[in-house]
Formats: structure tokens, sequence, C-alpha cells
């Protein structure tokens, strides 16, 4: 990834969604343009301040949906590592010594750049809104999205300059080249808080407009912010911060009131959200932009929009694209078979269906999250229908949708394995010793199990080359026209989820342990968990499946919670959606829970875990600043020095 020059962000010239829009259609969406800049004056119009406002919403996707800015918050986590195909964006952060955190790399700038750009624009909307007929409740969307942005920031480099040129919070006109950070309290004090309280007094209980911010979205991240700071206060492992300040850890128990009782309000009164009644609803492309998305950044098939980099044929892998998903999907397509008339046949071909898509095999799932003591040890793949709906598990035959007239292709066991049929699969661990590895398909260490027709692999066995793909984040098109789908290369047309109600439930749950409020921790994951048990369709058989395991689900709930457990839970609600890095950095559990991991080689036939150490010190809880910024600053060495976080210093 490219890292803007300071010129870009300090600078109300220049910003960095890439869009702006007419803030109503007829269509009721964020209608929008491409503009790649904003004269000052713009700002003085109420045309301007609507284009401003859609804006906001359209830098979400130079974040949200970019596959290396999925990496920087999900690989090195207990949840992901490198891949075989991984450049050395991905190995850089898994700091397992096949890379390095640098603040050149692709990691450093991946918010920085995005985020100031929108907090400018934010901060111009604020300033001029009102003076241009704009009412109290649009610019509270300006308050959300500066404090969104500010949060997203000191969560990722610490202590952010609040001042961009013109003073504190202020809209900037021109090209500033120096910079001075605010500590962490002074922005969250000055700006995430108040910002975001703002936006919740202001804001309606209803969205505007479909994919709108409303006063629950404003909930949902001050009760994140209001708990991730008291963390922060809290700093039970002595995890340093800069720039250097105080902190009082007194405070941080009324934080964590405040969480607890802003995720409750939002619960208590959902307004237009509620969840969805199967976890396969909340992330089966048909169901997109349902009742439990609280924010996404917008993407569709129909390029009036504007959606930017849905893509033709070859994707540019950049944003505004929405590429993610190709990340963590590896290179299913190097499956052969022998077919009816004695060829040999592609039996999984590249497709525009969830599941599948484009692979580029360059994040890869740590093994231990999916064998005993993890996260989908088998005892929760038997009752918990989330391991269905988050993993492409079994891998279903479409030569035929090629145009190729074979009947059938041999499968293990000497089967015959027809167009539409699952033609490999992934099996719990305890299956391994019902496996025969050799003698089955040896390109890729596939084995075989009686009776089965279909090549497996034991879980226990992930390796760098082939893993379960994340089925939830997967491409869909309704253009494919019973084929494999013209577009299969480009960027997905699907929205990114960026906010779910669900979270509401673990953000309380989580500040309820460190309130010792026991009962009210386990009551609030249960209503997820009992979700987790029922199942209406198999994502991995393609086919409706009724079951109900509510209740089992609510009896393995442990008597007590702990951050362990609601971690857990965290990762089985939200894996591989980007979440992961600042839950374990905000309960400071990163080196604790990510520090070892097990995974195969990235051979084909690799299957022997092998174990990894991660170098994860305390002062890597910040990322650094990026290079590019400390290069475009008029400033002395010293001054360039003491601007970067300690740990990236040269």
């Amino acid at each position: 990834m490219k890292t803007k020059n300071i010129k870009y962000f300090l600078a109300a010239l220049c910003v960095g969604c890439g869009s702006v829009a007419t803030l109503v259609s007829c269509s009721d969406v964020l209608d929008e343009q491409p503009r790649s800049n904003f004269d000052p004056t713009y700002f003085t119009t109420k045309a301007g301040i609507e284009g401003g406002l859609t804006s906001l919403y359209a830098h979400l996707r130079y974040f949200y949906g970019n596959g290396y800015c999925l990496n920087s918050v999900e690989t090195g986590t207990d949840e992901y590592t490198y891949a075989q195909s991984a450049d050395g964006n991905f190995k850089d952060a898994d700091l397992s010594g096949v890379g390095s955190m640098t603040p050149s790399n692709s990691i450093a700038g991946s918010i920085w750049g995005t985020a100031f750009p929108n907090i400018n624009t934010a901060s111009g909307i604020i300033e001029n809104g009102a003076a241009a007929g704009i009412s109290d409740d649009l610019l509270a969307e300006a308050y959300f999205f500066r404090g969104f942005d500010y949060f997203l920031l000191v969560q990722t480099y610490g202590g952010v300059p609040l001042d961009l040129g013109a003073g504190e919070l202020k809209f900037n006109t021109s090209t500033v080249r120096t910079s001075v950070r605010n500590t962490v309290p002074e922005v969250y004090e000055k700006c995430i808080f108040p910002d975001l309280e703002k936006a919740l007094a202001d804001l309606p209980e209803n969205p505007r407009l479909k994919g709108t911010v409303t006063k629950n979205v404003a909930r949902l991240y001050l009760s994140k912010a209001y708990l991730t700071y008291a963390w922060w206060l809290e700093n039970p492992n002595n995890i340093p911060t800069y720039p250097e300040c105080s902190r009082d850890a007194s405070k941080a128990q009324s934080y964590y009131q405040k969480a607890y009782d802003t995720a409750k309000a939002a619960i208590d009164k959902p307004g237009p959200y509620a969840l969805q009644p199967t976890f396969y609803d909340v992330n089966v492309a048909t169901n997109d932009r349902n009742s439990e998305i609280m924010l996404y950044a917008d993407h569709d098939e129909n390029e009036k929009y504007g959606n930017g980099g849905v893509g033709y044929g070859w994707g540019s892998g950049g944003s505004p694209e929405n590429f993610a998903y190709w990340m963590e999907t590896w290179n299913y397509t190097e499956m052969t078979a022998k077919a009816a008339s004695g060829a040999n046949i592609n039996p999984v071909q590249r497709e525009a269906v969830q599941g599948l898509g484009r692979p580029w095999t360059r994040m890869a799932p740590v093994a231990d999250a999916f064998m005993t003591g993890g996260v989908w040890e088998d005892a929760v793949k038997a009752i918990d229908s989330r391991y269905d709906a988050t993993f492409t598990l079994s891998y279903f035959t479409n030569w035929d949708k090629a145009g190729n007239p074979e009947p059938y292709v041999t499968g293990a066991n000497g089967s015959q394995i027809k167009p539409n049929e699952a033609y490999f699969s992934w099996v719990p661990e305890s299956e391994d010793a019902n496996i025969n590895y050799t003698g089955a398909d040896g390109k890729l260490g596939f084995g075989e199990m009686p009776g089965r027709p279909d090549f497996v692999v034991a879980v226990n066995h992930i390796s760098r080359k082939k893993y379960p793909c994340n089925w939830k984040i997967g491409i869909y098109r309704t253009d494919n026209d019973g084929g494999l789908g013209s577009k299969v290369n480009g960027g997905s047309p699907r929205p990114w989820n960026i906010a779910k109600f669900s979270e509401l439930y673990l953000l309380a749950a989580e500040a309820a342990v460190k309130l010792n409020k026991n009962t009210e921790a386990r009551d609030l994951v249960n209503v997820l968990r009992k979700r987790a048990g029922k199942q209406t369709y198999c994502v991995n058989t393609r086919s409706a499946f009724t079951a109900d395991h509510s209740d089992e689900m609510v009896a393995a709930t442990p008597a007590t919670i702990t951050i362990d457990f609601i971690l857990d839970e965290r990762s089985r609600e939200f894996w591989g959606e980007g979440y992961r890095w600042y839950d374990l950095v905000r309960t400071q559990t990163w080196a604790q829970r990510a520090g070892t991991y097990h995974i195969a080689g990235d051979q084909p036939t690799d299957k022997d875990l092998m174990e990894f150490k991660r170098t994860i010190p305390a002062n890597y809880y910040i990322r650094p600043i990026p290079q590019g910024q400390i290069d475009a600053m008029q400033m002395s060495d010293e001054e360039k020095e003491a601007y970067q976080n300690p740990a990236y210093r040269k």
C-alpha cells in the first residue's frame, strides 16, 4: 500500500474519500459521483456540505474491504498468520521472524492516510454547516465520523494530533508541514467522547437513508470507546503509551460503567436494529444490509452509485475495491481429478459465489483455533452453528458451469462425483485417525475416509497452502447467469459489514466482567450463544438443515465469565472480519493469546504442524507512524524522531 504524504491530510484541498454525492436520490441510497478535491469555498454552500456529508460514508471503503488493511488487524493474531503466497506485507505483520514491523510497511499507513482527510472534511462540515442551513441531525453525522476516525487512530497509534494546522479540531485550508501529537487522554476527552456524545444527542433513532448513522450506531461506538479507554486507564499489564502521560486508574471503573450503561441502553431500545434469527442469516449475501448490520462500507453491482472498484475482469487489489476476501482464500483451483473420459480436469473452478471467488492465499488461519482447546474445538463444532456459517469447509464441483459436459470425476474410494457434489472437505480433528492419507490425491495431500466419496483433510493439518476459507466475507453476484461468473477476478460487489448489533451484547458483557457483574455478563453472552445453537441451513451441504442446540450452548457456558471467554466469543462471532487486533490490544492479551501458534508448511502435501513463536513486545501495542508522514514534515531530525512511537525509531 502507498502511504499518503503529509500534504494530503493536513490540507483541506485534498480529501481521502475520493467521492462526493448528492444527499438524497430517487433510490434512497447515497448517490455518489467521483470527486477528488474540495475547494475550501465548497463548504460554504448547502450543496457542498451535503456532498461532504456523503463523502464521509464513501471514505469507509478505503479501509474496510481493503485486503492489506484487513491484514493489518488480523495477521499476527490468534486467528491468522501469513499464507503460502504472502508477500512482505503479511510476513511483516506476523512478527514470527520472517519480516519486521517498520514505519515503511503497509501496516503503518493503513489507517493514518485514510482517517485524517476525512477528519478535516468532518471539521469543515461542522464549522460551516449551520451557516449553510444544515440541520443539527445532519451535522451530527459529521460529529460521529470525526469521533469514529479519531477512535480508530488512537487505538492504532496512541496519541495523535488534534491540530491539523488551523487549531485543535479546526478545519484546515492550507498545507502544514509541522505537527504536534496530543496525548491519549486529550484525544478521548477533547474529541472522541464529546463528538460521539454530541452525535448521540442529535442523531435520529432511525436512519434518514438506508445505511446512515443513528443514535444506536453512536451508542455502539461510544460504548466501545468508553470500554477501550477504561482498559487504557487501568493498564493491568503495564503496556506503555505515547506520547508519555499519566493515567488515573481510579477512573477506570467509571468508564466501564459508562460502557455497560451505553451498550445496554442500545440493547433495551434497539430502534430499527435486531438480531437475525440465525448466525447464517447475518452473513449470507442474499440477506446483506439486514437489521443486524448497523454500519457498512457499501458496494453493489450498479456502478451508477459510484461504488468504486467493483471491477470487471481483473481486480486492481486496491481501494476502494472490496477485495479483502481474496486474502483469506486458498487456491482451491489447484485440485485436479480424472474425468469420465480419462481427461484430467479441475473439478472446483473459480466461481463468483460466496465461499469461493478469487484465491490469493495471503492469510491462513492458525491450526490451534480448530483443535482441542481452541475456539473451534470439536465440542464447539458439534453444537455451534457459527462454525458452519463462518468457513467454507466443503468444496463442490462446478466444471459443468464452464460448459464441460463430463458426467463425473473420480473421487475418494473410487467413487463417482457428479456436478454440484462435494469433492473435498475439512473434517474435525477427532476424525483424523480414520483418514488414510496415502494413495489418495497425492498432489494436495488429501486423504480418504471409509464410505465417503469426497477427499478429506482433518483440521489439525491446516497448512499455509490449504485451509478453510472465510465464507462470511466471500463474493456474491446476481449476474452469473448459470455460469462461473465473468467478473470473478474483480472486487466483491457486496457491502463490507463494519458494525453489528450483536456486538453490543459482547461490549456490555465485557464491561460487566470488569464491574464484577457475572450474572449480567452470562445473560448477555447467552443471548448470542442461544442464537448460535439454532440452525435452519447448512452452508457446507448447501441444503436446509434444522437443528436447535440452544439449550446445550447455554449449558456449556461457564458459570464464571472471564475476559478470555469473552474474547473466545468475539472470535466466534466476528472471525476474520477485522476486529481481532483491536480486541487483543484493548484487553492487553495480544502476546498472551497469539505469542505461539501452529500450522503446517507451505508445500502442497505438508500436513505436520510446526510451532512458531512471535515476538510481541509491550511497545508494539501501538503501530508506527507512517514513514511518509515523518519524511514530509519540515522539522528537525530530533523533532521527527520524537514524533515517532519509541519502538520504531531508527
